[in-house]
């Protein structure tokens, strides 16, 4: 492997970010994939992370990757430590207990801007091909529905379960629900269920918005259940 400069490594990463981690949130390669790319050295990378990171361009996490975009200000430093003892079951109904309530905020303050994303990204889930984009998908709905309330603490928790959303354990059980049920549900009636919350959140119905997206989830929830046939 030639040996190449931090600065050298530093540039090709800056123009690296728009191709592999477009929008604030995504998620980088691993540090082996992104060497091997940039044929240099883990030690040189690591540099060329950490310049990134302390101007805001990337934040790490241990345990869970590195993403594009400023550290989120309600992340504390040590949640890996939350993460790594949460089960799905315990991520599905924290799940429950919020998301309901984050509806009806995004009810109550959407504008038709608001409305036309959520739309865009229901007809994008009726069109996903396979497990992995039914999941960023999927994933991208809720974090803009938390988006829509406009609440920063919302959006912060909503951000703090989609990173749950990537680990290990909740990748394997989707991925066990995905083939038990197959894309096709996921497509219809998982999608039927997003259009449903959008409308509601569409017409300022905020009691249903809610009720609409804790039906979703208990759905959710079933499906995921190990008893589940």
């Amino acid at each position: 492997m030639s040996r190449k400069s931090s600065e050298s490594v530093l540039t090709e990463l800056r123009q690296l970010l728009a191709d592999l981690a477009p929008d604030t949130g995504d998620r980088l390669p691993a540090e082996r994939v992104l060497s091997m790319r940039l044929g240099c050295s883990r030690e040189t990378l690591r540099k060329g992370l950490s310049d990134l990171e302390k101007e805001g361009e990337i934040w790490r996490n241990v345990g869970q990757g590195t993403f594009r975009g400023a550290r989120p200000r309600h992340l504390p430093v040590r949640d890996t430590l939350l993460l790594e003892g949460a089960t799905p079951p315990d991520l599905m109904r924290a799940r429950i207990l919020l998301e309901p309530q984050v509806a009806a905020e995004a009810a109550r303050r959407a504008d038709a801007a608001d409305v036309a994303i959520l739309r865009k990204l229901v007809a994008e889930g009726r069109k996903a091909a396979d497990r992995t984009a039914c999941e960023q998908i999927d994933d991208a709905f809720h974090r803009t529905v938390a988006l829509v309330s406009r609440n920063p603490i919302l959006i912060g928790f909503l951000t703090y379960l989609s990173g749950a959303r990537r680990r290990a354990a909740w990748q394997k059980e989707w991925d066990r629900t995905y083939r038990r049920l197959g894309a096709d549900e996921f497509r219809t009636a998982h999608g039927d269920q997003h259009e449903n919350i959008v409308n509601f959140i569409a017409s300022a119905d905020v009691i249903s918005a809610s009720s609409a997206m804790a039906d979703h989830l208990e759905t959710v929830e079933a499906a995921m259940s190990p008893g589940r046939s």
